[in-house]
């Protein structure tokens, strides 16, 4: 396939969305998919986001681009907004910074924030099931690796169960050099080509 006939696209999923084109689960009560957002054929997510998670998607047809951005050893950060339940401790959130257990692997080092006040983001739609009694707390997180549903479970693993969790920017880095795409003029359910400027950003690197 030449150049000319790539596309890079990123799309904001909204929660309860498959991140898949087809749903192969129950016929009778289909679920959304990105083909109910996304009208371009023959592209597919690079990594993943769970039924259940939010945010951003990057899809591609370029299939060595596809491969390098979901390899963990390229480490390319990706960026989160991570509302959990309760207050996280320092403890709690060094320990997530110097990488967890989780079952049989040790996840890499993250960087770890608490907010001081929820982000301006939409609603979800359903909105998370709240404890009048129980705070939440809203983290930032950076991820280097993206393991099945890691970061639902590194924030279980000290503690603190991620109620909501939306993915905010993917990183794609060249030596010291990071561009980020990120969820910018994207609400719930739209999606856009990269611009001229991340393409030449990106073909300069030599990534595309």
């Amino acid at each position: 396939m030449s150049r000319k006939n790539y596309r890079y696209l990123l799309f904001n999923k909204p929660y309860g969305v498959l991140c898949q084109f087809t749903d192969h689960g129950n016929a009778e009560k289909p679920r959304p998919t990105l083909k109910d957002y996304i009208n371009v054929p023959d592209v597919y997510s690079v990594g993943r986001l769970d039924r259940d998670s939010e945010g951003l998607l990057f899809l591609t047809n370029n299939g060595p681009l596809k491969h390098r951005l979901s390899h963990r050893q390229f480490a390319h950060p990706r960026t989160y907004l991570v509302q959990v339940e309760r207050i996280p401790n320092d403890t709690a959130l060094n320990r997530l910074r110097q990488g967890v257990t989780i079952k049989d692997y040790q996840t890499r080092p993250a960087k770890v924030k608490r907010l001081d006040s929820p982000p301006s983001i939409p609603p979800r739609d359903p909105p998370i099931r709240y404890r009048k009694t129980v705070p939440t707390t809203w983290l930032e997180m950076t991820l280097t690796e993206g393991r099945n549903r890691q970061v639902r479970r590194m924030t279980a693993a000290v503690g603190y169960p991620t109620l909501r969790l939306i993915r905010i920017a993917i990183g794609v880095q060249n030596k010291e050099k990071i561009l980020n795409l990120t969820l910018d003029g994207l609400n719930p359910g739209q999606w856009r080509e990269l611009d001229p400027d991340e393409l030449i950003i990106l073909r300069d690197w030599g990534i595309l």
